[in-house]
């Protein structure tokens, strides 16, 4: 079988089960690379050829090592029923607090957008704690201002949910939409790139001179430590943002820097001056 017929058997493989866009994208592109890399039929690939590819990629994160094994796995097991992965050893993923921005530096960062539209989709996102893929499919009719609420159709895992909406954003939701009638809340026709919000986020937060790797996602990690700070329930949390399984949301127990603030210091409490 020749790359191109993979390749193409692949895409169909994955619209079948029904993938999104963005996976879809990710495991084309690292079959397509390991394929080109080898220089080989996709039949003729074996272990060695993997851990080659793997060692190429020693720029990488660990994420991306292992989505990409995923991605060959997926393909190998559907099109040609083998797993030249089995015995490639996956690494351990990295247990890294993600980033997360305090109140201050939000407000910092809203104030720093150009423009209205800009402003607003920071605030939404941080309003709602949507994912970026989440917020650019998101119609007029998935909100119901009244209610402070809307729904997430078909997110991560295919599953619909609700959010929430902040008081202070509705009439500035409502006046956007009044003056923006269109598709899409944020866009016309189409639906603005993941990319798009990308970049509105990342100049914004060069504006405000935060130091901070700041990133949509960024926001959403920072509505969900700020609902905890304030004493919302963990599994209130956890179905907000989304989560199936409790322990991704407990990441957010590590990140909050409030309880810390508030514990007194053994040495402080020593008494005394030298």
């Amino acid at each position: 079988m020749k790359k191109e017929e993979f390749l193409k058997r692949l895409e169909t493989e994955i619209k079948i089960s029904r993938f999104s866009e963005h996976t879809l994208k990710n495991y084309i592109f690292f079959n397509q690379k390991l394929l080109y890399f080898c220089d080989k039929d996709p039949e003729q690939i074996d272990k060695q050829d993997i851990k080659n590819f793997l060692a190429s990629m020693s720029d990488k994160s660990t994420g991306s090592i292992i989505l990409c094994l995923a991605a060959i796995r997926f393909a190998y097991s559907r099109i040609l029923n083998k797993d030249p992965t089995a015995d490639v050893k996956r690494p351990k993923k990295e247990k890294k607090l993600p980033e997360v921005l305090t109140k201050d530096e939000v407000k910092k960062l809203i104030d720093s957008a150009l423009t209205e539209k800009s402003k607003l989709i920071i605030k939404f996102l941080y309003s709602t704690g949507l994912r970026v893929s989440e917020i650019v499919n998101l119609k007029p009719q998935d909100l119901t201002l009244d209610e402070k609420t809307g729904i997430v159709r078909r997110g991560k895992g295919k599953k619909d949910r609700n959010f929430i909406l902040a008081e202070s954003i509705i009439p500035l939701i409502k006046d956007y939409m009044e003056k923006n009638p269109q598709e899409h809340v944020f866009s016309k026709d189409k639906p603005l790139t993941t990319r798009d919000i990308q970049k509105i986020i990342k100049r914004a937060a060069q504006r405000a001179g935060i130091q901070k790797r700041v990133t949509p996602h960024t926001l959403r990690h920072s509505y969900a430590t700020h609902l905890l700070e304030q004493g919302t329930d963990i599994r209130v949390i956890q179905t907000l943002l989304g989560h199936e399984n409790l322990n991704t949301t407990q990441i957010y127990t590590h990140i909050s820097t409030e309880a810390i603030k508030k514990v007194k210091n053994p040495l402080d409490s020593l008494g005394g001056e030298e």
